[in-house]
């Protein structure tokens, strides 16, 4: 009596990935706490800054945000510095060595190698070396320090709920976020700077996310310091199309400069790691140097939010403008390559500041009737070279405007950004950023495009002549058709059907070539998975996820009535990116040009 045919296997069909998920509004509301959490531990931190300075510097208990610029130590002012190193190295040395540096980095290394998983010591220790480092009059911004510990805490909140890598990544970037909003206001650019560097992505279950935290932390700052800008400037000249060409030109000198202050910075780093004392030690004498420096340039220590804020409104020109630009280079510089905790961006933003007033107020001297303004200048070059330091060209424009709210600038700060970013680019392989993490081995992504495969559809890449196994027929005589039929055959896998054509499952030559199988046994009886297909009109990338997840190498494609249409394997999933190579490699031909052959001339 014939064996019936086995009860047909449950057809397993990739799954259809949506647009969002419904946990995206359980992390959204997770976010949008932690963004009130860091509105509260930013003026906190602003708050244990100044405390420092105040007990540093002028010897009073006070958490008033004070600048070290004013004091009265006289040439003991040295030493106050290198007592802020020597605690940041005790700090990194017995607490952890995360802490040391701009914290960015450092995020991204966890976001890539680690699962975001921040160590939960790093929520405080950060912000307490930090608090120390600056308030001792380092170089540095609060931001650096804020946006590493919102990230280090929404890590922590993730991991604390066991939530899966790819929401920790996004509270990471949310906290992160949230962490630079609250400083100074700027949800927009937070936002961004967010996407351009930690998030790896442009997608709705990340961006939500991270809006809601930034917008959170902005209102928190709105209600407790106000509305207005952090960098108030008058009302700005209206650019014209000539002077907007003056604009971008000093935008590309700004990428020059970045190029030239981010190998500065890493040569710096480097000449720290060949002296033969440990590394707890060089924050001292980082320190050391930023204490002479302030000996010479008071306006040096410290955060220097005035500095900024004194370039932007033009109240610092001339010999004033040009000495902050050189002294806070070096004092930066070098305490930054020491290893002490600090950041980049109001460092960066002071130099880039600096150096564009200094430019456009030369041409407005040279060209009085040409209609540059030195404060647009400075803005561009504020923006600009922290664009071509950090690749983050769409946040540095976006941030200039948000923080000083004159939207006659957006435009030349648009075209100085995107300039300085192409020189950056052309000149320089890797960002302040990534630099570290390269030379860790870390391989950071330089672009964020669309998925390639989710652009494709199964019906225009699965193979169609495909050859079938009856399931009634014996393995010995699926032996003997494979070695006399199809000796050749690239195929490996091969479709079991039953006496109608309709698809029961897949043999691969391995299990007809088994040993272990009884040569009288019929092909069906050597079905034992569910049958894992894909529909035509299923995406690539669909369709390589499922053959993950099922752990095959081929899916067959069914017509309606379960008939065999096709089968997909993974080298169609490979010519579908040789289709994108080939292209690629085409489009930059076009690009290149005709160059004569070697030996000919042009």
């Amino acid at each position: 009596m014939a064996r019936p045919d086995p009860a047909p296997p449950e057809l397993r069909t990739p799954r259809i990935t949506p647009i969002l998920e419904g946990r995206v509004a359980f992390i959204g509301a997770l976010a949008t706490i932690l963004g009130l959490a860091l509105g509260l531990i930013a003026e906190g931190l602003l708050r244990l800054i100044g405390l420092v300075t105040n007990l540093a510097y002028y010897h009073r208990l006070s958490s008033s945000f004070a600048s070290p610029a004013g004091h009265h130590l006289g040439w003991t002012v040295l030493f106050v510095p290198v007592l802020g190193g020597l605690v940041v190295g005790l700090m990194a040395r017995h607490g952890s060595a995360a802490i040391r540096g701009h914290g960015i980095p450092e995020a991204m290394e966890q976001i890539l190698l680690n699962e975001s998983r921040i160590p939960p010591r790093i929520t405080l220790l950060k912000p307490l070396s930090a608090a120390v480092a600056i308030g001792t009059g380092g170089p540095f911004g609060a931001e650096g320090p804020i946006i590493a510990t919102g990230g280090a805490l929404g890590s922590l909140v993730g991991q604390f709920l066991a939530m899966s890598t790819l929401e920790r990544k996004t509270l990471l970037a949310a906290g992160a976020a949230a962490g630079m909003a609250a400083t100074f206001g700027s949800p927009v650019s937070a936002v961004v700077l967010a996407v351009e560097l930690l998030l790896f992505e442009y997608h709705p279950r990340s961006i939500i996310p991270v809006v809601l935290a930034s917008v959170a932390a902005t209102a928190v700052r709105y209600a407790l310091v106000g509305f207005g800008p952090v960098f108030p400037i008058p009302a700005l000249a209206s650019p014209t199309a000539s002077t907007l060409g003056v604009y971008i030109a000093i935008g590309a000198l700004m990428g020059l400069a970045s190029v030239g202050v981010t190998k500065a910075v890493y040569h710096i780093e480097d000449s720290f790691e060949r002296l033969p004392i440990h590394w707890m030690w060089w924050p001292a004498l980082g320190g050391l140097a930023v204490g002479l420096i302030g000996l010479w340039v008071p306006r040096t220590l410290g955060v220097g939010y005035e500095n900024i804020q004194g370039v932007l409104s033009a109240r610092l020109a001339g010999t004033a403008l040009l000495t902050l630009l050189v002294a806070k280079f070096l004092s930066w510089a070098i305490a930054l390559g020491s290893g002490t905790s600090g950041g980049t961006l109001a460092p960066l933003f002071t130099l880039g500041g600096a150096a564009g007033a200094l430019v456009g107020g030369g041409i407005a001297a040279l060209f009085p009737g040409a209609g540059v303004d030195p404060r647009i200048c400075a803005l561009v070059g504020m923006a600009a070279i922290f664009a071509g330091a950090s690749r983050t060209m769409l946040a540095s424009a976006i941030f200039v405007f948000e923080t000083t709210l004159q939207p006659l600038g957006l435009l030349p700060l648009l075209g100085g950004c995107a300039a300085a970013y192409l020189v950056s680019a052309l000149i320089m392989r890797r960002s302040i950023m990534t630099e570290k993490l390269a030379r860790r081995g870390v391989r950071v992504p330089e672009e964020y495009a669309s998925d390639y495969l989710d652009q494709l559809l199964v019906r225009d890449f699965a193979s169609r002549n495909v050859l079938t196994l009856n399931a009634g027929g014996t393995v010995q005589e699926a032996r003997t058709w494979l070695e006399t039929d199809i000796r050749g055959a690239a195929h490996h896998g091969f479709p079991v059907v039953d006496g109608e054509g309709r698809a029961l499952g897949v043999l691969t030559r391995r299990d007809l070539l088994d040993p272990a199988q009884a040569v009288d046994a019929p092909l069906r009886s050597l079905l034992h998975r569910p049958l894992a297909i894909a529909l035509e009109g299923n995406s690539l990338r669909e369709a390589a996820d499922h053959m993950v997840r099922e752990g095959v190498g081929r899916l067959l494609v069914l017509d309606g009535a379960r008939r065999v249409a096709g089968i997909l394997t993974r080298s169609d999933l490979l010519e579908a990116h040789a289709g994108r190579l080939r292209h690629s490699e085409r489009v930059q031909a076009e690009q290149a040009g005709p160059y004569p052959a070697p030996g000919e001339t042009g």
